[in-house]
């Protein structure tokens, strides 16, 4: 029987009737709780034997956006120019009902190495229970070299809502009506 590690993670303090202290780049498993307006995400290390040495996503500083996303390749990966290839992250995660978890670059890979990701960005469904792993693509002008631990993508959490669809025979004008691309003569 395999044995699985379950994080769940949080930013900041909760009015929890608990004590959260703060520590820079540290998150405890803490219980999910109905007075709470921030959604818990649980996090699984589908290979704690061997991934106990990848951070979990994690946010670097108090105001960011997105949790840094490290990868567990077990040796390097080469990523020639113009290639793609999906990168594990040896974690799986459960999503409140009504938040995407949206897989995003890190702007320093992008903007130092070319490294993007190929359908950014990635959304994760509130159902998916597989492992996270991001689709990198080389646009830079020479290989790059991904190495186990390194931080390749960013994760947002985002509320999502499923819309209801209304067929119609016409809609309503706008300004703009059916104006696509290059509308505005840029």
């Amino acid at each position: 029987m395999t044995s699985y590690q379950y994080l769940s993670l949080r930013f900041g303090t909760f009015s929890l009737g608990e004590t959260v202290a703060k520590t820079p780049n540290y998150f405890w498993p803490v219980t999910y709780s109905e007075k709470s307006t921030v959604p818990i995400i649980r996090i699984r290390r589908l290979r704690p034997e061997i991934d106990s040495d990848i951070p979990i996503p994690r946010y670097m500083t108090s105001n960011c956006s997105g949790m840094d996303m490290c990868c567990s390749v077990e040796k390097e990966q080469l990523l020639e120019v113009g290639a793609i290839r999906v990168i594990p992250t040896g974690i799986a995660i459960s999503l409140p009902v009504g938040f995407e978890a949206q897989v995003r670059p890190r702007s320093g890979l992008a903007s130092k190495h070319g490294i993007g990701i190929i359908n950014s960005p990635g959304t994760i469904d509130a159902d998916y229970r597989g492992e996270i792993k991001i689709a990198l693509i080389n646009l830079g002008d020479k290989p790059y070299t991904v190495c186990r631990g390194d931080r390749i993508a960013q994760l947002v959490i985002q509320r999502v809502y499923q819309a209801q669809l209304e067929l119609v025979d016409t809609l309503d004008e706008t300004q703009r009506d059916d104006g696509g691309f290059g509308h505005t003569g840029n």
